[in-house]
């Protein structure tokens, strides 16, 4: 059977970086009965799924995207009874439940790969890409992983490299072998007989590569920097074009099973066209992608403008975009996109929750919390440790929830996994007490998503576009944003009497305005007749 129209068409998703979220059980990290308590503030914020940043077993090396076991969970975070119970408890709330899915890697821990270095005639070797040096020793090409470091390290033995696109301890899978794609069909349906509303599927990119092993082309003019590897283009070390073929079959998988499942693709493409081949062309592939030729546009009216329209022309007819500004990787949109400035943070979540389709926020985003600095000896993330852009540590430390020490998060007299900063004001306790916080703005926000008012189905319309105003209409409403830190005015002939529906000013809504508008600095409206 197809699955019907999903839930997840025009859902805010959140993202819980699970460590980091509350603790529970008072050793200062965040597990699944700590996000069962928090369960009642989503509800009540109105969000419709969560998505789980890794809660498999796994020896962090890269805190959970080595994963060890997909059929379990991360001790640090409780057991396949807690996770069972999150299920049931979110369900009652009409909250769906998405896994992070490593497809691309495991664990160098991992059964298969134990196995798989143990003799070349292993049962497990083909699950793994294998190759020998070149002459003289060298790695087998010149691709290289998310350190910069040759993507190459030697197996015992001495005589074969593996492929790892990341660290060492994360050996790529070879997705040319028919046994890979059974063992993960055996855990996606593990996940979806016990209720996962889906997946987020980390490097969905990334899970073919050449046959023949070429080398990775140079850079071209015009190319994105973020999609690119030590100045190469990765067209022969991911981005293959079998990748398809994979969530083809994913896709049927999810399709027999009801309520909706979903699946989330990081898709790390930054031309339009070929984030759209996700979706399925001929074949339904990935229901969402994420979209990452918007997130690494700059916050500002015609980079944005520009990203939204591009990516609304080239999506197939029927497909779901899908917009956010923060994740575990890249920051917290109140940092990278707006500089701690807490009205830009505000017109960053109009904008985010204006625009057709799904909503994803980090934890976070609702109270407008920014990245934390953190000291060098107090890092832990080993990808990133000490790196010139920062470590991701930064926006990973702990949910801030109410104020005094440990902010809520654990106990008192509990050391917090990562420090947590200052958050004397930014917490859930304050801002919920607060009628005009960024969190009251985002809970509006997500209010207006769910009753059918904003982010309608269809096209965006550009109404106003120049250097520092951009005005769209997408179905009823208007949203009209002064990206600057500046006071302007515009008018706008709009057809007609309009009122405010939503304002990043407190106090605004319902309030009759134009066709004239004065804009104070980072100052959005939401329109409607």
């Amino acid at each position: 059977m197809q699955a019907k129209p999903g839930w997840w068409q025009r859902a805010a998703l959140y993202q819980i970086y699970a460590r980091s979220w509350r603790d529970s059980n008072g050793d200062g990290i965040g597990d699944l009965l700590g996000i069962v308590e928090g369960l009642d503030y989503l509800s009540w914020l109105g969000v419709d799924g969560i998505w789980l940043s890794p809660t498999m077993p796994s020896p962090n090396t890269d805190w959970g995207y080595d994963v060890s076991d997909y059929l379990g969970v991360h001790p640090d975070l409780g057991t396949l009874a807690d996770m069972d119970r999150l299920i049931e408890e979110a369900a009652r709330r009409d909250i769906a439940v998405l896994l992070d899915l490593v497809p691309n890697h495991t664990s160098s821990s991992h059964p298969w790969f134990l196995d798989a270095i143990r003799a070349k005639q292993a049962d497990h070797r083909g699950y793994y890409v294998w190759a020998p040096p070149k002459p003289g020793g060298a790695p087998p090409n010149n691709w290289t992983d998310a350190t910069g470091a040759p993507a190459w390290t030697l197996g015992p033995g001495g005589d074969e490299y593996y492929l790892h696109n990341f660290l060492p301890t994360q050996p790529d899978l070879n997705w040319w072998d028919p046994r890979v794609h059974t063992e993960f069909e055996k855990v996606l349906r593990f996940w979806l007989d016990r209720g996962v509303g889906g997946f987020r599927i980390d490097v969905a990119h990334g899970l073919y590569k050449d046959a023949a092993l070429r080398d990775d082309p140079p850079a071209m003019p015009g190319d994105h920097p973020a999609a690119l590897r030590d100045g190469h283009r990765t067209v022969y070390s991911s981005h293959r074009p079998e990748v398809h073929t994979v969530y083809q079959r994913w896709r049927q998988i999810t399709d027999n099973y009801e309520p909706a499942r979903v699946l989330l693709g990081e898709t790390w493409e930054f031309d339009p066209r070929r984030l759209a081949e996700y979706y399925g062309r001929e074949r339904p592939e990935l229901h969402l992608c994420f979209n990452f030729a918007f997130v690494f546009s700059e916050m500002r009216a015609r980079s944005l403008a520009a990203a939204v329209e591009a990516t609304l022309a080239a999506l197939p007819l029927g497909s779901t975009p899908t917009w956010t500004a923060s994740n575990h990787d890249l920051g917290r949109l109140a940092t990278r996109w707006c500089h701690g400035d807490q009205r830009a943070a505000r017109t960053a979540l109009v904008l985010l929750a204006s625009l057709p389709g799904v909503l994803v926020l980090y934890y976070g985003d609702e109270l407008g919390l920014g990245d934390v600095e953190i000291p060098p000896d107090l890092q832990l993330d080993e990808m990133t440790r000490g790196r010139p852009g920062g470590s991701r540590d930064r926006c990973r430390t702990p949910m801030p929830w109410q104020p005094g020490e440990n902010y809520g998060f654990c106990a008192p007299g509990t050391r917090p996994w990562l420090p947590m900063g200052e958050q004397a004001s930014t917490n859930v306790h304050s801002e919920r007490a607060d009628h005009g916080s960024v969190l009251h703005l985002c809970r509006q926000l997500l209010a207006l998503r769910r009753c059918g008012r904003l982010a309608a189905a269809g096209p965006v319309e550009r109404v106003l576009l120049d250097d520092q105003v951009w005005a769209f209409r997408a179905g009823e409403t208007i949203t009209l944003a002064n990206f600057s830190p500046t006071t302007t005015t515009r008018e706008l002939a709009l057809g007609g009497p309009l009122r405010t529906l939503a304002s990043t000013r407190p106090g605004q809504t319902g309030e009759k305005v134009g066709p004239v508008f004065k804009l104070g600095p980072w100052e959005a409206l939401v329109l409607t007749p």
